[in-house]
């Protein structure tokens, strides 16, 4: 099957450079040819996963509003790098700065690394003035209460460049999000509070639209799946994963496996045929199939997917986002529930799992292809990938509706292998122990208000969802290393105070 990220080279983000005509205009065909050195630089620079395209040098009030609305018109152009290489009064770039809608990054940078001690004059001076003209700039992105990136360091750094890829990462993310069309498919949990929420402010301040199908409009694709296609998606598995004996060719339980295999193409036929990125389902809305989604939501996610159990709509349109800025990173990002604890005296460790939804781009190695009862849903029993995830530094992200406004919550955690293999558990699962540590990062979490539906990632830094969340406008409270929970405690009430 193919993925649905999009290809990120197909994305841009605009170089522009801020400049005046009080220099001469020497001053401004060295400023150009600067600005067309880094900017090449960076788009050369794997690190950067966009093109990085040069604009002509801005030194005028109406070519910056000018260029400013054309990035918002330009639909490839995903955010702007700002540059200030000389003094640029930045009185002429209110007016462009105010109708920018795409993210913004300021670069504070030089173009020379070293200071010419011996050769330095005025006219050096007076070309290089990015540590005050970067001030002014700073200043009045400031006094418009602008949301941006700073970035300070040499343009050359390897530093540098990774912070400018991870914005351009999130930057991506949020443009796919402007036109994320999100399926519900039937509707989520009963009585369950945290997967409901505001659909029409989450379009307004996200992008994405979310609408309510039902298990009819999936089942209707069903007849249409030929037995051969279902046949050829069998073998797929056979190559793909270890599979149990009762599952395989000549198996008693092959027959459960085409079942799953047709459920799987009929839910792709169902999303590409309205061109949607995610979707949604519950347990307890099945009619129409004869099993819980399990191996197909696990795919799908895999192919790049947004997917959330139980009709949690924003948990899928995280996974979404999470995917696009995790395109062509190691390490794999997934739907997560923390399902349950251990807790020895002095410590304590989460187990993420869910019934049967885990993305397999993160398994350790190898999966498991194995069918086991569900329990709940009251269908024929679910095919499924069984893995554990690898040991290593990760994070779970969530997006909560808190009514006045959405809230990311995010905490660091180390994944580790579990101390005994977990034979009698047919779900996919990952280990770990959450910073500072469990006592701390469970209260922290709870006081957050953040969901039991996180997004799990060991592709993507706490600084990825930093930056989304600055760039799409909400709140992100982050629990690491350094969390106290009586600061945490204070920073909500604060929140809460400018909020409300």
């Amino acid at each position: 099957m193919s993925s649905v990220i999009p290809d990120l080279k197909q994305f841009e983000v605009w170089f522009i450079t801020g400049s005046q005509h009080l220099y001469g205009e020497e001053a401004l065909k060295q400023v150009a040819e600067h600005s067309q050195q880094v900017a090449a630089a960076l788009d050369a620079d794997p690190q950067l996963p966009v093109k990085v395209v040069f604009k002509p040098v801005l030194t005028r009030p109406e070519e910056i509003r000018q260029l400013m609305l054309d990035a918002n018109s330009a639909p490839n152009c995903i955010g702007l790098v700002a540059w200030m290489h000389t003094f640029s009064p930045s009185k002429m770039w209110i007016t462009g700065l105010k109708s920018l809608n795409k993210p913004l990054l300021h670069l504070h940078t030089q173009f020379n690394r070293d200071l010419p001690w011996s050769t330095i004059n005025m006219d050096f001076m007076n070309l290089n003035q990015s540590a005050h003209g970067g001030r002014e700039f700073g200043f009045i992105c400031s006094r418009l209460r602008m949301q941006r990136k700073v970035v300070v360091g040499h343009w050359e750094d390897g530093e540098v460049r990774r912070q400018i890829g991870t914005w351009a990462r999130a930057a991506a993310a949020r443009h796919d999000l402007q036109t994320a069309r999100i399926a519900r498919i039937g509707d989520n949990m009963r009585e369950v509070a945290v997967t409901e929420g505001d659909k029409v402010a989450a379009q307004e301040v996200f992008g994405y639209s979310v609408n309510g199908y039902g298990l009819g409009d999936v089942a209707n694709h069903l007849q249409s799946i030929s037995d051969s296609s279902v046949d050829q998606l069998c073998l797929e598995y056979d190559e793909a994963y270890e599979m149990a004996d009762s599952l395989r060719q000549g198996g008693t339980r092959r027959d459960q496996l085409r079942d799953s295999a047709r459920i799987e193409l009929a839910l792709r036929s169902f999303l590409e045929s309205e061109g949607f990125v995610g979707y949604t389902d519950t347990f307890e809305n099945l009619h129409g199939l004869k099993q819980l989604p399990g191996i197909a939501s696990q795919r799908l996610m895999a192919d790049g997917y947004g997917f959330g159990a139980e009709g949690d709509w924003k948990a899928a349109a995280l996974v979404r986002a999470s995917k696009v800025m995790a395109a062509g990173l190691p390490g794999g990002t997934s739907f997560m529930e923390d399902y349950t604890y251990h807790l020895p005296s002095g410590g304590g460790q989460v187990l993420g799992a869910h019934m049967l939804e885990i993305c397999p781009s993160i398994a350790a190695a190898r999966p498991s292809c194995e069918i086991h009862p569900l329990g709940i849903g009251g269908k024929e029993d679910p095919v499924r990938l069984v893995f554990d995830a690898p040991a290593g530094p990760a994070v779970n992200a969530t997006v909560v509706d808190l009514g006045n406004r959405f809230r990311m919550v995010l905490n660091e955690v180390d994944v580790e292998t579990p101390p005994e293999p977990l034979e009698k558990l047919p779900v996919a699962r990952a280990l770990w122990t959450p910073k500072p540590g469990l006592s701390v990062a469970a209260a922290a979490w709870i006081y957050a208000g953040g969901s039991h539906h996180p997004v799990f990632s060991q592709a993507l830094s706490t600084e990825h969802y930093e930056d989304f969340a600055e760039m799409t406008g909400i709140e992100i409270v982050v629990i690491d290393a350094d969390t106290k929970l009586r600061d945490l405690k204070q920073q909500l009430l604060l929140g809460d105070l400018r909020r409300d």
